[in-house]
């Protein structure tokens, strides 16, 4: 390790608790979060009792999840509120705008509070991708068309999930919506040139600047701009999302698995791509469940050595940036949400 201590990779796990090999990778030096999927969920207690497991392993561990509503939602029963997606949320602004403003609210204040209640700490939350009527991948899971709807909501939401104690997170910078391609499965590519994109798409991310915490690249190309994703180009983080758009929060590159990342090699170089790109954390989902979790440990020992090599280091801020993202207060109990007078009047302000 350099003198700089950093932690910027966020993993899983395969199951409902900790094996002992969970253990030794949540311990890791270069290990500073977990992700949850539908696959680590069974009840309220299970969740409460495993995450307060990793707390007890690592306190500064950052416990995520993506929880944003609608069809993205990992929790859905035991007590968690089904939440709209934010699509409905656009819909119920083009008929009555500030009562979407505050059902934006509340639903960010029950998405944070149910969560935290339960011992996470982030939702990797709200997407800002406009919705092109082109990407079945984000599809309803964006709010509007205009940029000055998503910002407006987005920003309501983030306020909800700040009174719940929560950061937030704008995803998929600077665009998903416009490309077809899920990026999950497929190389996505996006034609338009840096002057269209910042002129709609990009919007979010300028007006949002002072309230998002945290920002997830796009596992996009866009040919105009670098042959890279923005996940892995230094030219949109650094120079554009950094230097033209003013963000200060943590960049978290997304799932170095997927299909849109392959451009940048391996997980292991992608992830060096990625941090050296000017990401903060990178993540790397569903490889826990392959060969015993091998992916897992190839992308921690391969990011050892590369470090040790020289080949990455961590910005100055990147730790502080990854520790911001943490609850700064303590949760409510579920028994004591679900008595609270600020929560029971969300749900009912919800659409």
């Amino acid at each position: 390790m350099t003198e700089l201590q950093h932690a910027p990779v966020i993993l899983d796990i395969a199951g409902l608790a900790l094996t002992d090999d969970d253990r030794r990778r949540l311990q890791h030096p270069l290990t500073g979060g977990m992700i949850l999927f539908g696959r680590n969920w069974q009840s309220r207690a299970q969740l409460t009792e495993l995450t307060a497991e990793i707390k007890a392993l690592r306190p500064d561990l950052l416990i995520t999840v993506d929880h944003e509503g609608g069809r993205v939602q990992r929790f859905r029963s035991d007590g968690f509120t089904h939440l709209p997606a934010m699509r409905d949320l656009g819909d119920l602004w083009m008929q009555d705008a500030m009562r979407a403003t505050n059902a934006a609210t509340a639903a960010g204040y029950v998405l944070g509070a149910e969560l935290r209640a339960c011992g996470v700490d982030l939702s990797f939350t709200p997407v800002v991708d406009l919705d092109h009527g082109r990407s079945e991948v984000v599809g309803n899971r964006a709010f509007h068309r205009d940029p000055r709807v998503v910002s407006m909501l987005a920003k309501s939401l983030m306020h909800g999930l700040l009174q719940s104690g929560m950061a937030n997170c704008g995803k998929h910078f600077p665009a998903h919506g416009y490309a077809q391609a899920d990026s999950h499965v497929a190389a996505a590519v996006d034609k338009r040139s840096l002057k269209a994109i910042l002129a709609e798409d990009a919007k979010p991310y300028d007006w949002l600047s002072t309230s998002l915490t945290c920002v997830m690249p796009a596992h996009v190309t866009y040919p105009k701009v670098d042959a890279l994703p923005a996940g892995f180009s230094a030219r949109w983080l650094k120079d554009i999302l950094r230097g033209q758009l003013g963000f200060n929060g943590a960049i978290c590159c997304d799932d170095l698995s997927m299909e849109g990342a392959r451009l940048a090699g391996s997980p292991t170089e992608g992830a060096i791509t990625a941090l050296n790109a000017g990401c903060d954390l990178v993540l790397l989902c569903n490889q826990s469940k392959i060969d015993g979790g091998k992916p897992v440990d190839a992308l921690l020992d391969g990011l050892a050595k590369a470090l040790k090599a020289g080949r990455w280091q961590a910005e100055p801020d990147s730790e502080a940036r990854r520790l911001d993202l943490l609850p700064q207060t303590a949760p409510l109990t579920w028994d004591e949400l679900m008595h609270q007078p600020v929560y029971q009047h969300a749900l009912e302000r919800l659409p």
